[in-house]
């Protein structure tokens, strides 16, 4: 199973097993068909589980995609123990659990320990703005991302990458296998190049650039981009710009993860409705999703 995705937005790039984002080595992915059923047959074995934790994530507000983290930390197994004395579904260390208030022994209780990672990996994306650096913590702790970034000069996880322990580069390959196998990871990548996106503006007639924090939410096909842009006084270029890809992939999957600078969010969940409304009625009863 091989796939080439090209994105001229962001130039993110997959490539049969390398993941580059603008010409930079991001990590090796695994898109054999042998690791895709392995992922895939894991998952379908804990059903029950893997439901659990989206129903906990998606009530914090993030992507269902994070239940890949505990399906390559320990297989979604709560009795699991590694050498360096991580347990349970989701490999919390001692320090790590007390820090939210989990006592040492209740790391394999699988709702109390969920509860504790899921609150962890929302702290984290606040920190980084971007689920593969949080993936990178996650494994590494957030002194090592620090000491890396110092080091590499550039915040940028493919740029820094490589002053992480191997472990937490493996890591972060395994998270990206496990996302391709379940279909999200251009999502993953969406959300990453979004995050390094950057707002040129003219001051005293000097060039600036300063980063732009993205949110995320979803939309389905029925949202027109023309529509959501003219509510939110904003051009339509910059929604495709922040939202690389989206017109094919609501024409595709009828839905997607939608990204807004983080000032505009709050406007658009308010117009939610009006604007789908908007949406549905201008486009003659259905939705399209597409841009003019």
């Amino acid at each position: 199973m091989k796939t080439i995705v090209r994105n001229i937005f962001t130039g993110i790039m997959l490539l049969g097993t390398v993941v580059l984002v603008n010409g930079q080595f991001l990590a090796a992915s695994d898109t054999s068909e042998s690791s895709v059923r392995k992922y895939q047959g894991i998952i379908n074995s804990n059903k029950d589980l893997v439901e659990f934790i989206e129903q906990l994530l998606l009530q914090k507000g993030l992507p269902k995609h994070l239940r890949n983290l505990a399906l390559i930390e320990s297989h979604f197994d709560k009795n699991i123990t590694s050498g360096a004395g991580a347990v349970g579904v989701w490999q919390l260390m001692t320090a790590h659990a007390n820090q939210y208030g989990l006592a040492e022994h209740q790391r394999t209780d699988v709702y109390k320990s969920t509860k504790t990672a899921v609150i962890s990996l929302a702290n984290l994306y606040k920190k980084y703005n971007n689920w593969v650096t949080v993936v990178a913590a996650y494994n590494c702790g957030e002194g090592n991302i620090a000491k890396a970034m110092q080091t590499a000069g550039s915040s940028q996880y493919h740029e820094f990458y490589k002053y992480l322990p191997a472990e937490t580069i493996n890591h972060v390959k395994k998270y990206l296998n496990a996302c391709y196998a379940t279909g999200e990871l251009q999502s993953v990548l969406n959300n990453y190049n979004s995050a390094r996106i950057n707002k040129v503006f003219f001051e005293n007639g000097n060039r600036k650039v300063v980063n732009e924090t993205l949110s995320e939410t979803d939309i389905n096909a029925g949202f027109n981009l023309s529509v959501i842009a003219d509510e939110l006084d904003v051009d339509v270029d910059k929604i495709l710009a922040w939202n690389p890809g989206i017109t094919e992939e609501l024409q595709k999957k009828g839905e997607s993860t939608f990204y807004l600078p983080t000032d505009l969010m709050p406007d658009f969940l308010l117009r939610k409705h009006k604007i789908l409304s908007r949406s549905i009625k201008e486009s003659g009863g259905a939705g399209t999703g597409r841009q003019p």
